[in-house]
């Protein structure tokens, strides 16, 4: 087994076989969207002709979905996978959420909680797409005044209810709109068929991945992700590599790996974030280089798959740092793709 090349190809890092952005975040799942303008070059570089464009038409039409889902953090998700998503994860959040809350000295009462996600629906429902600025000026007209950060609580449970979800896509800042005019309502949802497309989804986008990788990932109980695996039954099968026990689809990609190939990969990617143990792509004593102790990752460049520099994403020529090896042309002709995506 070669788990670099298998991650790169279920990653859609290399041959990528989706052309539309919704269809690639479909595949994966749910995508990291902690970075507001990275997280769009994070989801065309695994389409087969990456666009700016084609990312804000799928994320303005409401195909793409950006909430608070996992970790208590930030994901993209599709419109048809949003409601068993949230019907799955949303207890689990709730409860992150809360514990936060808790260790701040935040106390929001019940009837507040109800009182402000009315304002927060109002105001999306009137405004259409709404800012951080518009809810905090409605709730001022309502006799209710909050700093920010009690609001950013409001917020997430208001998402994590499926009452507001992500507006439209402005260059630097986060909207926010009513679900029900962005996502068709879903009917009963059976949650073993949704834990079982849940842990299907993670499996065949980030494989060969470890049960503790998708607990990692899944913000879930080991019980549910143990039950999520049982749940595919044969789908699914272990690999030993390096001592520890992987799982794989019998249908995996093992073909399409091209040696010299960069990679410029966005701060909390899904290369990385989907994995608890990321060694296999980096090396331990270059991991402050990749992310923090307080969760901050940084945009990385990956050779032949391991992570190697890092570079600066917001600069018009290119600026990388090395910490294994040195750059040439390849590397090149992937920042001229970058800059390019940008203009398409």
């Amino acid at each position: 087994m070669n788990p670099i090349a298998i991650r790169l190809l279920s990653q859609q890092l290399i041959c990528p076989q989706y052309c539309k952005p919704e269809e690639v975040v479909g595949y994966m799942c749910a995508m990291q969207a902690q970075e507001y303008r990275m997280m769009r070059w994070a989801v065309a570089m695994r389409t087969c002709n990456p666009s700016s464009k084609a990312f804000k038409k799928a994320f303005d039409s409401g195909r793409i979905i950006r909430l608070h889902l996992m970790r208590g953090t930030w994901q993209l998700v599709s419109a048809d996978d949003y409601w068993p998503l949230l019907e799955l994860c949303a207890p689990k959040a709730i409860a992150v959420t809360k514990g936060w809350m808790s260790s701040n000295k935040v106390v929001i009462p019940g009837d507040e909680l109800m009182r402000v996600r009315d304002v927060l629906a109002q105001t999306a429902t009137d405004r259409g797409n709404a800012t951080k600025e518009d809810f905090i000026d409605a709730l001022a007209e309502k006799g209710i005044r909050m700093d920010g950060h009690r609001l950013s609580y409001h917020i997430r449970m208001a998402e994590m209810s499926g009452t507001i979800c992500s507006g439209e896509l402005l260059p630097m800042k986060a909207t926010y709109a009513l679900t029900a005019d962005r996502v068709k309502l879903s009917g009963p949802i059976d949650r073993d068929e949704a834990l079982m497309m849940f842990t299907r989804k993670y499996f065949q986008s980030r494989q060969p991945a470890t049960l503790e990788d998708f607990v990692w990932w899944s913000g879930l109980n080991t019980g549910d992700c143990r039950r999520g695996i049982a749940l595919l039954g044969g789908a699914l099968h272990i690999e030993r590599w390096d001592g520890r026990d992987f799982y794989l689809t019998d249908d995996c990609r093992t073909r399409g790996f091209r040696k010299g190939r960069y990679l410029f990969i966005p701060p909390y990617d899904e290369y990385l974030i989907s994995y608890k143990s990321r060694d296999i792509v980096l090396s331990p004593e270059y991991k402050h280089k990749a992310y923090n102790s307080s969760g901050i990752f940084r945009p990385v460049i990956a050779r032949d798959g391991i992570i190697c520099g890092n570079w600066s994403p917001f600069k018009e020529n290119i600026q990388t740092q090395f910490f294994i090896g040195e750059h040439n042309t390849e590397m090149q002709q992937e920042w001229s793709g970058y800059k390019k995506y940008q203009t398409k």
